[in-house]
């Protein structure tokens, strides 16, 4: 982060040598004027130095970046600020210029925000990322997450498609069998990067070591992201304004692996099953449903006369439903998806004085998803001031608000909306003959499942409204020269309220029965941070030391409450409260209070210049553990050698600078641990404890039942982290490369606990489990050319690869997870393998003669057309020991592509984004590619299935029944490579500034823009997404996610007045 000198207001001063110029340049002085700007964001820079060359001649710009200059014909004018590079413009025959400064990367003032201070470019030996915010700033995103993909190194952002959802962040890969997220601080307060408003962002920092990341001890285990938000700049005040709007349009094509229509899927059927009742005659017309069952029709069937048509809410069992078979066939994912429009909006007033300093902002946000009823509505606002109420003495604030409303939608499960688009026969219409919804209901052999539109529109009552208050207060007091106090008293306020109506799905073949239902939930949450630190700064010679000691108090308090009733007799959402159902009344709530006291110091040396020193403790005490467990101490230490100083080096013009450092240390972490771990916890319901008194059946009196099973031995995890790197500025500043190696050890794992069968419905403690180990490299660089004054360009990249193991984890040294409903376990955690690897059995091809299967290791199921598995365990027979690991979804290496190019008024940029050799399981094939598993819709692959007179088919035969031999287990036929490059955004620009017409409506300087965001995804993978979200230990399973790879189509501006 740049740190703004301060400049007297409207300061402006010029040494006129006449004379002396004259008589130099032969030539009668022109008066030049213009105007300086950051060529970054854009913004006037006050107090820039301009020098006629070779004199003594010179002026200042003013606090709006201009300025007027008596020069010689013929002559130069240098401008120089400090934080940007040098520039010279030969003046010639111009009378206006308009000048755009370069920031100056490495400077040696330059500031970077780290553990709870800011230390010089130079002098930093941990391993921390600088988000380029000024490439950063120009993408608008509605969430702060979005905007880190693909701009640091060490950093693997997989960003969710459901308007408002976080995804996931992983920094230098997965460090837990549970939560794997880092510790975010906004202005030093923890927080979520899903409600910041981008546009309150002035630096982001990424901590990735122990070396920068220890300070914050058992918090930091995962990596820490620093965010510092914007403050006002000295000069007059500033108001600015942006927005954008667009669309975002659902995948082109047929995504799921093009379904087949309505003939093909009867032809097939028939395969399946001859006797199919559903397709015996035909494609029938109509398909219908009455008190006696389902049936289908033909046109001129007296089961199908729309007299007979009858629908009633509240007696579902006397409905009498018809519906129109779509011969063409439904596109239900088009039918699904729809066209979505985003605008965002923000306005902030910023400016500063000698003695204050302010920011304010307002935005707005409304991201509409194109599923059905999918969106996110933000409304934030933003204020940060600080003021010098005396010498070194300064008071501020940092205070975000927002209110938020989003229905919230279901993608980590088989059944959720998007997979039963997957599950939809094509036959099967959105709506009945009377406009009601269609379903499964209406038929026979259709199927089961729910009408996905219906599920979804019905949901447009269904809300979660959150209001969040975040910030601190603090006071700042620098003395003695060399000292600096401050404290500071912050967090986070959120109240939640939510409510949920579930209709009776009377299209639906099963359920059409069952009562409607209403939920409510309210929590509370609060957070309180009180940091006190102190600095020490000093410079003797050639030795600088800094020492910064400091103590944390955190305390986070959270309750919830819950109700649901069943029975409603009316959907009006007047009528819909707890208080008007009539059945099945459930209560819950829950509590939770813990807390962490720390004490921490870190010292810097350096000496020349040169060589640097660092090292840093910190003791936590948390009530999450047991007495005998509740203090960890973490250490950690630094070095690094500033190679470029040395005198062997210092001839070579093109090196500008070379540091070569590294750090070890440890860290905690407690991040799967709650409150209550260690205790014993009792409750109870109707539903779960309950004691018949009188033996009637009908005098049920609520009793207790052990709930949770605690541990008061389990201890921090600990994670032992190495690294070594080498920083590199060459060709005078155009070149930055960074290479790190690292390694980092976690060991006490914290996970829940496995309990025998006969715990019941126990939940388990979380225990120190097991051991886990990640190592690889971290690569950047960013190359810039041309001259910013006519055409500029930046070229960046950056790739970080990792390689992960399972050390060790309880006898019998692994654990299963991720289990689907039809194929069991799909990720084994085992010693030895990578977190969350996938593990079934292998197919080998498939069954071509009753030969082979006569000749091949005894397999349940075998039958020519059904995969062979191998044997890997080579005991002739196919058992559960033959199971072995397929795959892993941690890539081999992801990475990021940065481009921009500016021209005059136009700039251009680019990001790329991919990831390379993580694979993925399509559960999605098991509803489309085979009879026996679901009644929906098939995929086109089955007509090339294997049958007698197909038999070098590699896709199963086509059956009505499912068996171990097809998709009655997890094998790797689901496995897919899931690489994929993303064009994840290109934007056009082009801005305004100093025209006469910005000047006759007051405006500094504009921006319009056109971006477009997702235009192309080059990947293998057949699915929606290669780019899948999910918890650390069901991570690259697409159970029917979102998709995240839509195109977006953006018109935005940017206005300074």
């Amino acid at each position: 982060m740049k740190i703004p000198i301060p400049y007297r207001v409207g300061a402006a001063f010029c040494v006129l040598l006449f004379c002396f110029c004259t008589a130099t340049f032969g030539q009668n002085p022109t008066l030049v004027r213009g105007t300086v700007y950051d060529a970054g964001n854009e913004s006037p820079l006050p107090g820039v130095n301009i020098v006629v060359k070779g004199s003594q001649q010179g002026t200042t710009t003013d606090t709006n970046g201009e300025f007027s200059i008596n020069v010689p014909s013929g002559a130069s004018l240098t401008f120089s600020f400090i934080g940007y590079v040098t520039q010279e413009i030969p003046v010639g025959s111009q009378s206006t210029l308009t000048v755009r400064l370069v920031t100056d990367t490495h400077a040696l003032s330059e500031i970077v925000v780290t553990g709870y201070s800011a230390q010089r470019k130079q002098d930093i030996i941990g391993s921390v990322s600088v988000v380029d915010m000024n490439a950063v700033g120009k993408i608008p995103v509605g969430s702060t997450t979005q905007a880190l993909q693909g701009q640091a190194s060490g950093v693997n952002v997989i960003a969710s498609g459901v308007p408002g959802r976080e995804g996931n962040i992983f920094i230098r890969g997965i460090s837990s069998f549970g939560n794997s997220a880092p510790l975010i601080l906004i202005d030093g307060v923890e927080s979520s990067l899903n409600n910041l408003n981008a546009s309150d962002v002035e630096s982001i920092q990424i901590l990735k070591d122990a070396g920068a990341a220890s300070i914050y001890g058992v918090r930091g285990s995962n990596g820490v992201i620093v965010v510092t938000t914007k403050k006002g700049k000295l000069g007059t005040p500033t108001v600015e304004y942006s927005a954008y709007a667009g669309v975002q349009t659902p995948l082109r094509g047929n995504p799921f692996n093009t379904i087949l229509d309505t003939q093909e899927f009867a032809r097939l059927s028939l395969i399946a099953n001859p006797n199919n009742p559903l397709f015996s005659r035909g494609i029938p017309d109509y398909l219908y449903a009455g008190p006696q069952g389902g049936g289908i029709g033909f046109e001129g069937d007296p089961a199908v006369d729309p007299a007979l048509y009858r629908f009633d809410p509240t007696n579902p069992a006397n409905n009498y439903l018809i519906q129109k078979v779509n011969k063409a066939g439904t596109d239900w994912f088009h039918e699904f998806f729809k066209p979505a429009m985003r605008t965002d909006h923000n306005l902030s007033v910023q400016g500063a004085t000698e003695k204050a300093n302010y920011f304010v902002s307002l935005g707005y946000l409304n991201q509409q998803g194109t599923a059905p009823e999918t969106y996110v509505k933000r409304y934030s606002g933003r204020v940060n001031t600080s003021f010098k109420i005396g010498r070194g003495i300064t008071l501020g604030q940092n205070l975000n608000f927002y209110y938020r409303v989003s229905p919230g939608f279901t993608t980590d499960n088989q059944f959720g909306n998007i997979g039963e688009l997957a599950r939809m026969m094509p036959i099967i219409p959105v709506h009945d003959i009377m406009g009601n919804y269609g379903g499964t209901r209406m038929g026979t052999n259709v199927g089961t499942n729910t009408n996905p539109i219906a599920n979804q529109e019905r949901s447009a009552q269904n809300l979660s409204n959150t209001w969040n208050t975040v910030g601190n207060v603090y006071l700042e007091i620098a003395f003695l020269k060399d000292f600096t106090a401050k404290t500071s008293i912050g967090g986070a306020l959120t109240n939640a309220y939510g409510y949920s109506f579930s209709f009776t799905p009377h299209e639906r073949a099963e359920g059409f029965l069952n009562p409607n239902s209403y939920a409510e939930s309210a929590s509370f949450s609060k957070r309180l941070v009180w940091t006190n630190t102190l600095n020490y700064n000093k410079s003797i010679g050639k030795h600088t030391v800094g020492v910064l000691v400091g103590t944390e108090a955190i305390e986070n308090l959270s309750r919830s409450l819950s109700g649901s009733r069943q029975r409603y007799f009316s959907t009006d959402p007047n009528y819909l409260t707890l208080t008007t159902g009539t059945s099945n009344i459930a209560n819950a709530s829950s509590a939770a209070e813990d807390a962490l006291w720390s004490m921490f110091s870190r010292v810097d040396y350096s000496f020349n210049n040169k060589y640097l020193l660092s090292g840093t403790i910190r003791r936590d005490g948390s009530s999450r553990f047991g007495p005998e467990n509740r203090y960890g101490i973490f250490p950690s230490v630094s070095a690094g050698w500033r190679i470029s100083e040395e005198s062997f080096l210092k001839d070579i013009n093109w090196i500008n600078d070379l540091k070569l450092r590294g750090s070890h240390g440890v860290l905690g972490s407690q991040n799967n641990v709650n409150a209550e771990n260690q205790f014993d916890l009792y409750g109870g319901t109707l539903a779960n404890a309950y004691y018949d008194i009188r033996g009637t059946s009908n005098s049920l009196v609520q009793g207790f039942i052990q709930t949770r099973a605690g541990n008061p031995r389990t201890g921090w995890e600990r994670n032992i982290v190495s690294n070594a790197g080498l920083d590199a500025t060459l060709l005078n500043y155009r070149l930055d490369v960074s290479l790190e190696y690292y390694k980092k050890s976690i060991n006490g794992l914290l996970f829940g606990q496995t309990l025998p069968g006969i715990a019941g419905g126990v939940t388990p403690a979380t225990i120190n489990i097991g051991d886990i180990q990640n190592s690889g490299l971290d690569l950047s660089a960013t190359y810039h050319g041309g001259d910013p004054n006519a055409f500029s360009y930046s070229i960046g990249a950056n790739i970080t690869t990792y390689k992960n193991k399972v050390v060790s984890v309880p006898a019998p040294g692994y654990f299963d997870a991720a289990s689907h409903q039809q194929l069991g376990p799909m990720v084994r955690n085992q010693v030895g393998q990578e977190v969350s690897a996938f593990f079934g059995y292998k197919v080998v091809g498939l069954f071509r003669s009753d030969q082979e299967v006569a000749e091949a290791p005894a397999q349940d199921g075998a039958a020519p057309g059904r995969f062979r598995y191998q044997d890997t365990n080579n005991d002739d027979k196919i058992t559960a020991a033959d199971r072995t690991f397929l795959g892993s979804p941690n890539p081999d290496f992801t990475y990021g592509i940065n481009l921009s190019a500016k021209y005059r008024r136009f700039d251009l940029s680019g990001i790329l984004y991919g990831s390379q050799g993580n694979q993925a399981i399509n559960a999605i094939k098991v509803q489309t590619n085979f009879f026996g598993t679901y009644v929906g819709a098939k995929s086109n692959l089955l007509l090339n299935a294997w049958s007698p007179e197909n038999p070098n088919s590699d896709i199963p035969k086509i059956e009505s029944q499912n068996s171990f031999s097809t998709a009655g287990v997890f094998n790797s036929y689901f496995m897919e490579d899931a690489s994929f490059l993303k064009l994840r955004t290109l934007m056009l620009g082009y801005s305004l500034d100093n025209t006469s017409l910005l000047e006759k409506i007051r405006i500094k300087k504009a921006r319009l823009y056109l971006q477009a965001m997702n235009l192309f995804t080059l990947t293998k993978y057949t699915g929606l997404d290669p780019e899948i979200e999910g918890s650390s230990s069901s991570f690259g399973i697409d159970w029917s996610n979102y998709p995240n790879n839509e195109p977006v189509y953006l018109i935005g501006v940017n206005v300074s007045f």
